[in-house]
């Protein structure tokens, strides 16, 4: 757990400096780290992902990321690639890595909003524009039912507690469904069990997604 709260921290410290070099103003976060740290989503999350907010050329801002970046920090790897410029940073040798992927893809119109980004495990806010909560519910229902990864089943479950509408049509929410129905106990204890809270941590491994099974089934 203490790997995961530095890594947190580590997050925190990113947004903050790529803040202090004006590359958030061109960006909109999204993902399940832009839930952990703007809405306290209880699991924690790996990556961080963003999403083009305004016009760039792709080459010069990659270009410019890069050049500024490895100045301060040691860059693992970086790759500017056809859909999205991914790079892999350390704050220091033999630390954990941090995967940042910006996604050449603009923001549809009206799906972003400033939020504070915080954690318990780093002192100072930042100052973000991510996607609603209407946003990332749309982005969670297509990936889930792309790749069916167990922890975008929980971040979808938690927006539904949250109150945002599914509005999904029948076709998606019986794919949503079949997805649920196929993860494991395996899954929830080491797939899931190690991102999640103390709190939360217990439920899941015993009632795993029965909840938004049941708000699927029942809205069918």
């Amino acid at each position: 757990m203490q790997g995961l709260i530095d890594h947190e921290a580590l997050q925190m410290a990113m947004l903050q400096w790529l803040g202090s070099k004006r590359f958030l103003g061109s960006l909109a976060f999204g993902g399940g780290t832009m839930l952990r740290l703007c809405h306290e989503l209880p699991r924690y999350a790996r990556d961080i992902d963003f999403w083009f907010f305004k016009e760039e050329d792709y080459g010069d801002f990659y270009n410019r990321l890069y050049n500024v970046l490895v100045q301060e920090h040691h860059v693992n790897n970086a790759q500017n690639n056809l859909h999205s410029i991914l790079i892999d940073i350390r704050q220091k040798r033999r630390m954990a890595k941090l995967k940042i992927e910006i996604h050449k893809t603009m923001a549809p119109p009206g799906s972003t909003e400033e939020k504070i980004a915080f954690s318990s495990h780093f002192p100072t806010q930042v100052l973000v524009r991510g996607f609603t909560l209407r946003q990332i519910l749309n982005n969670k229902v297509l990936a889930l039912i792309d790749s069916g990864e167990i922890q975008d089943a929980f971040d979808l479950e938690f927006l539904v507690r949250k109150g945002v509408p599914l509005n999904l049509s029948e076709k998606q929410r019986a794919k949503l469904i079949r997805r649920l129905k196929g993860f494991r106990k395996e899954d929830f204890q080491m797939k899931l069990g190690g991102m999640l809270l103390p709190e939360v941590r217990d439920y899941y491994k015993q009632q795993g997604f029965v909840y938004l099974e049941e708000r699927l089934s029942f809205e069918q």
